[in-house]
């Protein structure tokens, strides 16, 4: 069985786009040979700056021979259909044939193929896969129609087996295919032939060519520890840089420099971000040391000199950067050290979203919210309040308008610059946390309540605007910001009704949507109101007091405070139960990943104080441990057995079987050992229920199993005494309230 080898030989691909092209080649190629009949053993891509390859192993020699019937219209169907269906099939008239199909005569249709070489079908496929190929942006050179994302220079694409290679017919825009390719552009330029894959990879490496990109990112990794590891240093871990560093060298080449004393005094940060992002530099520092002293860059190749030309152009480069850097660092400590007034002034000025205000209006919402969160958070509320107050500072920056990718590692600095409190200065850095989920959640007191206010905030505020997600469409990141309060709530254990914050929330920005500019002399009047909202009850009360304060303040509000009326009592509920479910549905994914059941976590939402996320993990953590032994599974089909023999029963009859069973009634010793069980479990889960002790509510609902499982072995439900029936019937309902009492175990599947 012959295997394929394919190369696409251009101008340099750029790196970020390079694994998911050795993907999309794969894919393109593989798919369309299945489709056109030939299997194959096994495919592997690969990708260098200038070239993407493809291997298939254990193809056929030709595709299989095909017979395939095809059921067409009624034999006395219209002409027009026939007519169709015999383009369809490529066949005439002559060619079909009649059946009884059972309900009619029907044409049928036997389409005979004949097998065809695979070098055939290989040629088709690979020029249909070059001329659709989905780059994210592609580029026209010369006269010619194709596009590719840097100009096409050449074509390999060659069947192999014991007998030798082939060159599979192939030619695309003028470009024809064949069996040569080409080394390392400078180190090894010219043409040469290829007659495996083994032969392929074995003259790429010795023309200075290394085919696997993560062998490239091994082998860079590799030389810069063993560099930095001799001269007493340590190479900052940096896998997207590695990652990208690879695909921009076919022959990677390690260097170390040294970054020059007058700039060791930027942060780390400062230093790491810049060479990163303006010269994919990776980061070296001495052994157990912060502070970032060197560097290590990667060349396309060997020099006489060993580097020492690239080192001192590198040098020179990463200096002007620095100086940059440096400049804007001294500018940024002049305006931190007083106080960072001039940047919070200037973010009055930015806007944040055309309806939501200013940044500076967002930063006033946050500092509130992140008061009210404090205790919550055993953080301090003035504290929190001066934290949310500075967080966002250092936007105004010269440094994060040059590297965003610093804000909040800045405004630590800015904020221990000002005087400030160290706890304010890592709120600063932590509230934009996690932005992954592998980041870490903010863990300090005012850190924490400073996070959940500004995500919050922007939840509230966008859900207020009718600016939710849509379908993968999420371009405020609020999806990230509902995982983020998720995440920082669970993993700190803390104890908050989201209900009330939500309403809270969403009135403040139903308050500045529909008052406009003059809401902000709204703000010491709303403040002072919103502790009234526990739910929306009283919410119209609270809006009519604004209103009232506004018309003694003298302000001509009354229009747009009518307005705020109507808007309260109509949507804003509403909006507060939709975003509630949308944190449900991303605690839900959350759950999963966990390791919680889906119908678990469903079961739980079902019950009351579903706002309170820390303590639906617990409920829900502990039925999934009462639904993993066996008393757990078998009291799920007890008390569906209950369930659906109590609904078809008040269904028939037309009555509910809800008041009290008497147990002066019971017969048989069973039922008997069933009111007793029944009166014990109801005295400990209620209790515990209201201690929130989940776990022995939950195993006092389990020790129901053996009673409920002995009255149904020995005892007839529906007996043909009717006080007897009505008395059991009313037992099954108490079964029911007293599980769903701990969880709504009618949504447990099974």
């Amino acid at each position: 069985m012959p295997d394929l080898l394919i190369e696409l030989f251009s101008e340099e691909i750029p790196a970020r786009m390079q694994a998911r092209a050795a993907d999309d080649l794969r894919k393109l190629v593989t798919d369309g040979l299945v489709d056109a009949g030939l299997t194959y053993a096994g495919a592997k891509a690969f990708v260098t700056p200038r070239r993407l390859a493809l291997s298939v192993h254990g193809l056929p020699t030709e595709s299989p021979a095909v017979r395939e019937e095809r059921k067409g219209p009624k034999a006395d169907a219209a002409e027009n259909a026939l007519n169709g269906f015999l383009r369809a099939t490529g066949l005439t008239k002559d060619e079909l044939e009649v059946r009884d199909a059972g309900k009619g005569q029907v044409w049928f249709a036997t389409i005979e193929r004949d097998g065809r070489p695979a070098s055939d079908i290989v040629g088709e496929v690979l020029e249909a896969t070059i001329r659709s190929f989905p780059w994210p942006k592609s580029m026209r050179w010369g006269s010619g129609t194709l596009r590719w994302v840097r100009p096409l220079h050449g074509i390999l694409c060659i069947l192999y087996d014991e007998a030798g290679p082939t060159v599979v017919p192939v030619e695309v825009d003028g470009l024809s295919a064949g069996d040569l390719t080409e080394g390392h552009r400078f180190m090894s330029p010219g043409a040469f032939a290829v007659t495996s894959f083994d032969d392929y990879t074995a003259k790429l490496r010795a023309a200075h060519v290394i085919l696997d990109p993560e062998e490239r990112a091994a082998q860079i990794k590799h030389h810069a520890e063993n560099l930095a590891f001799a001269s007493g240093k340590e190479v900052a871990e940096d896998k997207g840089l590695l990652a990208e560093v690879a695909g921009l060298v076919e022959w990677p080449v390690v260097l170390m420099g040294e970054i020059g004393a007058d700039y060791l005094s930027l942060p780390s940060e400062v230093l790491q971000t810049s060479m990163r992002e303006h010269q994919k530099f990776f980061s070296v520092r001495s052994t157990g040391a912060e502070q970032i002293d060197g560097f290590i860059t990667v060349a396309n190749r060997t020099s006489a000199d060993t580097g020492a030309t690239i080192l001192a152009g590198n040098d020179k480069v990463l200096s002007a950067r620095l100086a940059d850097a440096k400049f804007f660092w001294e500018n940024d400590l002049r305006v931190a050290r007083a106080g960072m007034g001039d940047w919070l002034a200037a973010l009055d000025n930015v806007t944040f979203h055309a309806r939501l205000g200013s940044v500076g209006a967002r930063i006033a919402r946050t500092q509130t919210l992140a008061r009210r969160l404090a205790p919550a958070c055993n953080a301090d509320p003035e504290t929190s309040f001066e934290a949310a107050r500075v967080a966002k500072a250092d936007l105004a920056s010269e440094m994060v308008y040059e590297f965003p990718e610093l804000q909040g590692v800045m405004g630590r600095y800015y904020a221990l610059e000002a005087g400030l409190d160290e706890a304010i200065a890592d709120a600063a850095r932590d509230h934009y946390a996690p932005l992954g989920p592998s980041d870490a959640v903010p863990g300090k007191p005012v850190s924490v309540a400073v996070a959940l206010a500004d995500k919050l905030d922007a939840l509230t505020g966008f859900w207020a605007i009718d600016e939710k997600p849509t379908g993968s469409k999420d371009p405020f990141a609020l999806r990230r910001a509902a995982l983020g309060v998720i995440r920082t709530l669970l993993e700190n254990d803390i104890r908050l009704s989201l209900g009330p914050v939500l309403s809270q929330g969403l009135l403040r920005h139903a308050v500045h949507d529909a008052l406009g500019g003059n809401a902000d002399k709204l703000v010491s009047v709303l403040d002072e109101l919103l502790d009234d909202i526990a739910d929306f009850s009283g919410v119209g009360a609270s809006v009519g007091r604004v209103i009232d304060r506004l018309k003694g303040d003298g302000l001509d509000l009354e229009e747009a405070a009518s307005g705020l009326l109507d808007r309260v009592n109509g949507d804003i509920a509403e909006k507060r139960d939709d975003l509630l479910a949308f944190l449900h549905d991303r605690l839900k994914v959350y759950m999963r990943d966990r390791g919680i059941r889906h119908d678990v976590i469903d079961a739980c939402l079902a019950m009351p104080g579903t706002d309170d996320l820390s303590l639906l993990v617990k409920r829900a953590g502990a039925l999934q441990a009462v639904l993993s032994t066996e008393d757990g599974e078998n009291l799920i089909q007890g008390f569906k057995r209950a369930n659906n023999i109590l609904a078809q029963a008040e269904e028939k009859d037309g009555v509910e079987y809800s008041y009290g069973p008497d147990a002066k009634l019971a017969q048989e010793p069973e039922e008997t050992v069933l009111f007793d069980a029944l009166a014990a479990a109801e005295a400990a889960i209620g209790p515990a229920i209201e201690t929130e002790d989940f776990g022995a509510a939950m195993a006092a609902m389990a020790a129901l199993r053996a009673p409920i499982d002995g009255f149904f072995e020995t005892v007839q439900v529906n007996a043909e005494n009717a006080v007897l029936r009505r008395n059991r019937l009313n037992i099954l309902h108490r079964i029911r309230a007293i599980c769903l009492g701990a969880a709504d175990l009618s949504r447990i599947e099974g």
